[in-house]
């Protein structure tokens, strides 16, 4: 009868945790969809109807030299050929969701060197393949204008911006063309550009989207899929990443030489392959990364000496990393992160390290979902402090070979016995004393 007990409250605990673990799985993927999908549309918020085909072509140069400062220029059903060089203030170009402009393979499509013009509703195509020249769908070199809606295909570049000042780029679709990655162009290029907006847009089939030495920008509401660098800052200070989502790139998010940056409410998944990452951080500090989900990706955060300046902490709190091969890899002993109510859930790893230790940043507060404490008085923390321990663990994070075989009898068996009966001390890698009992 005691065994009959026993089996019977196996069977129950067994229920138990399968039914835990299919809850997370709802709560990680299909609950944001649920509650924010409907607001989440990046890309183009009206369709390209399209033409019909005719034998007239336009000149987009002969239309925009007839042009005053202040016109609107509405366009007819067709196809214009480029480039088009903008050179007078406070001019709109409207292509009605009908007009193609091209330049048939050679050169950028638009070069704007003015002020507060807009170009709405237009699909651009066909730029050329020149990456010293940067061929692009439209050159930006002013401030106060607009891209809008505006589906850019077939493109090498799709929208440079260089010393460019309060521009907005809003629900445009750009893809590059049909190259290899490395040979593609990059969706948006920024360089020595700042305080523009860079909202709804859908970029997919490019290489990168790269800012360089700009500050100030805002990146709210994009969608990127399958990508190399979903957005990849270098020396750019003050920027804002909001409520983005990245799927299938090589690295999602890649913060280089650039601080004080606030990463809020993204969503990055499947940042697979050898080298996949979430977010990067490398000598970079004084940043926020706040409520963003890591999900199934090689790495979720990576961090390369960050903070480079030690009193300049970042703070990384309340984020959501799930299912990775790695949760947090720390390229060396680094110091000066403070790591807190974060949620690791289902990760191989928890957290690695290439060197000693990870305990000199500080943890506080966050969910483990292999914590073995309890809960006694039911105050949601953890009795006693979580610690992650290295037993055997630097035999798969050192040899790729044996990391192959994560999990089997064999690894599970030598981690057993080292727990059971270590023959060293093992290394403490961190400790977060007041560890989160249970999700709410």
């Amino acid at each position: 009868m005691v065994e009959q007990k026993s089996g019977f409250c196996s069977e129950i605990m067994g229920l138990i945790l399968k039914l835990k673990f299919y809850l997370q799985i709802i709560i990680v993927f299909l609950l944001p969809v649920i509650l924010f999908g409907q607001e989440f549309k990046p890309g183009l918020a009206i369709p390209f109807k399209g033409y019909k085909d005719s034998a007239t072509v336009y000149s987009m140069q002969e239309i925009i030299d007839s042009a005053q400062p202040g016109d609107v220029i509405n366009l007819k059903p067709g196809r214009y050929t480029g480039p088009g060089k903008i050179s007078i203030n406070n001019l709109t170009i409207n292509g009605l969701h009908c007009a193609e402009i091209t330049v048939d393979g050679k050169g950028s499509i638009f070069y704007i060197q003015a002020d507060s013009v807009r170009l709405v509703n237009l699909k651009i195509t066909n730029s050329g393949h020149s990456h010293d020249k940067i061929d692009c769908a439209v050159s930006i070199r002013g401030n106060y204008n607009i891209i809008e809606n505006c589906l850019i295909t077939d493109c090498l570049f799709g929208i440079d911006l260089q010393d460019a000042q309060n521009n907005e780029i809003i629900h445009n679709e750009i893809c590059s063309k049909n190259k290899d990655k490395a040979m593609q162009g990059d969706a948006i290029r920024l360089w020595y550009s700042f305080s523009n907006k860079i909202q709804h847009n859908y970029w997919h089939n490019v290489r990168d989207m790269v800012v360089w030495y700009s500050e100030e920008n805002l990146f709210e509401g994009n969608l990127g899929v399958g990508n190399r660098y979903s957005i990849h800052f270098m020396y750019s200070h003050n920027n804002r990443i909001q409520n983005n989502e990245f799927y299938d790139s090589s690295v999602g998010v890649f913060l280089m030489y650039s601080e004080r940056t606030i990463m809020v409410g993204n969503t990055i998944v499947r940042s697979s392959g050898p080298t996949g990452i979430c977010l990067g951080l490398k000598e970079t500090s004084n940043n926020q990364i706040l409520n963003n989900r890591f999900i199934y990706s090689s790495q979720g955060i990576y961090f390369d000496t960050s903070p480079f300046v030690l009193e300049k902490k970042n703070i990384i709190e309340n984020n959501e990393i799930a299912f990775c091969r790695v949760g947090i890899q720390f390229h060396s002993n680094l110091y000066g992160n403070v790591l807190r109510k974060n949620q690791f859930i289902g990760n191989l790893e928890q957290v690695a390290v290439r060197g000693k230790t990870a305990n000199g940043n500080k943890w506080e507060s966050n969910y483990w979902d292999d914590y073995q404490g309890f809960d006694q008085d039911y105050d949601n923390i953890g009795d006693t402090p979580y610690q992650l321990l290295d037993y055997v663990e630097h035999l798969w994070s050192t040899n790729q070979n044996v990391k192959f075989f994560y999990g089997s009898p064999v690894l599970v068996i030598l981690d057993f016995l080292e727990r059971l009966a270590p023959l060293s001390q093992p290394k403490l890698i961190l400790e977060d004393e007041a560890p989160i009992f249970e999700l709410e």
